[in-house]
Parts: structure tokens; sequence; C-alpha cells
């Protein structure tokens, strides 16, 4: 059987262009400038769960780019069968071949960021098992077709998912795997802060980006149903706004909610008038 390595010339790992305006509280920031310094001793793993579209997915993206670290993602998702990270085996022309893909690549580049996206989603339980070695103390793995990989200096592996019964195809994340990472929850910004997010990002004026953030915080606080409005559907909404939507015809082209909850919110926001600012006791900068 050949071992085909053409993949391995094929696909490079870039170091991303930073987010601009993409905020953090200061102590997570702090947090992964001492991963970045953990990181020079050995390889880390960093676990980042948190509410759908709230960045987890921008936050390694920015650790690459801030530190100008190569980036690789990978879609645990459509993961079937163990090993399939590393290659799978292919037919041509009536012979049989393994194809190798760019994880062992990315875990043996010195300095990588290797994204696993949707880490407790993959399609068969099994398809994660290989991945308690290369995340170990040891950071090696022997495959029969590749034979000994070992995890290069300054890799740091983050995993990103989202937990809860709303999500579709999610599993536990199984405790022995979850137990090689540290961890580091995310969840929706503070009013003022989304505020001044969507007036940099959309340039969304004053009125529109307090209204939208209101909204967005009333239907997330909902006692009877609540929703669950990303920081992504509020830059979606303001956007529309922007391009001259109205802010009730936003929001119900941007999500999918009950439309009497929307109008009774969008109702007591019109009585209420004003913006409310609150305050979670976290300062928040740009990263």
């Amino acid at each position: 059987m050949a071992v085909d390595e053409r993949s391995l010339g094929d696909i490079s790992m870039l170091v991303p262009q930073p987010e601009e305006n993409f905020f953090l509280p200061r102590d997570i920031i702090e947090h992964l400038e001492r991963i970045e310094r953990l990181s020079r001793k050995h390889p880390v793993n960093v676990l980042v769960a948190g509410k759908q579209g709230c960045g987890k997915s921008t936050l390694v993206r920015q650790f690459a780019a801030r530190n100008g670290r190569p980036l690789a993602t990978f879609q645990v998702g459509i993961l079937s069968e163990p090993g399939q990270l590393f290659g799978d085996m292919r037919l041509k022309n009536g012979e049989t071949y393994y194809q190798q893909f760019l994880f062992p690549q990315a875990i043996q580049t010195p300095g990588c960021v290797v994204h696993l996206e949707e880490i407790n989603r993959p399609e068969h339980p099994k398809a994660l098992n290989m991945l308690f070695s290369v995340l170990a103390e040891d950071r090696q793995v022997w495959t029969d077709e590749l034979g000994l990989i070992k995890v290069a200096p300054g890799v740091v592996f983050f995993a990103t998912l989202n937990e809860g019964e709303e999500f579709v195809g999610v599993e536990m994340l199984d405790a022995a795997l979850r137990d090689r990472f540290y961890v580091t929850l995310m969840d929706y910004l503070p009013p003022e802060v989304e505020f001044e997010v969507l007036r940099r990002k959309t340039g969304v004026d004053e009125e529109g980006a307090s209204a939208i953030v209101n909204i967005a915080n009333q239907l997330r606080g909902n006692s009877q149903e609540p929703v669950m409005v990303s920081t992504r559907h509020t830059l979606m909404i303001a956007e529309l706004v922007t391009m001259g939507a109205s802010i009730r015809e936003a929001f119900v082209y941007s999500l999918q909610v009950s439309r009497d909850i929307l109008e009774s919110t969008l109702l007591s926001m019109h009585l209420e008038m004003g913006y409310t600012k609150g305050d979670d006791g976290r300062t928040y900068l740009p990263y």
C-alpha cells in the first residue's frame, strides 16, 4: 500500500489577518497571553465553550493573528471513523493508497494553532480516540500508515464547542478528553460593549445600535421563552438597518423567533424608550 503525500504541498497554513474591533474581557486576554508564554515550554490545549455566535472561532483566529502563528482549522462534525483526521484510504487506477490529510502536517508544524471546531459533534463517538494521544503529555501517536507522529514544539490546540439541548447532534465531551484542556468560557457581550461593536463594525447610528442591543437583551432574558440572539445576529441586524431596513424588519429577517414574542418585545421597547446599560464587573478591551 502506498502513502500519497501530495496533499502536504497543496495546502498552506497561513497566519490569519487580525479581526478589527473584536472585544474580550481583560481576564481572558491575560489568560491567552499566559497560554502564549506557556506554549514556549510545551504544546498547550485550550477548550473554548460558550453560547452560539459569541466569538469562539474568532478568538482562535485572533490568537493566531496576534501571535503571528499559522492556523489550521478542522471540522470535527465530518468525522465518521477513528483516525480520519490523519487520512483515509482512496482508490485510484485500481490501486488502493492512503491519502494523508492536513492534520499530521499541522501538528508537526512548530507554533501552529490547531483549531478543532465543534469538537463535541463527530458523526461517530469513537472518531476522536486518536486525539487522546496527541493531547496527552507525551504528545505523540502511532499510525500504521504514517508511523510515529510527534507534536511539534509550541503547538497550541484550540477546541471549540456548543453545549445544550438546543444543539442537534452534539454529544457531551468525554470527561477524560475535556480533562486535557484549559477551559475558557465565553458569553454575550455586555450591552455597552456590544453597542460599541455594532457602531464600529457596521456604522449604524447610535439610536439604531442602542435599540438593537436593547431588544436583543430583552429577547435573551425573556422569562417565558428566551431567544438566543448572538452578537453575530446583532451585527447582521445592524447591517440591514444601515441598508435602510427598519429595526422591526431587521429582526424579522434575521431571527427565527415567534412573532408574538418579537412584537411584545418591540412594544415594550417603544414604551420604555431610552437605553439601559449593564455592567458585569469586568473591563472589556479590544483584542
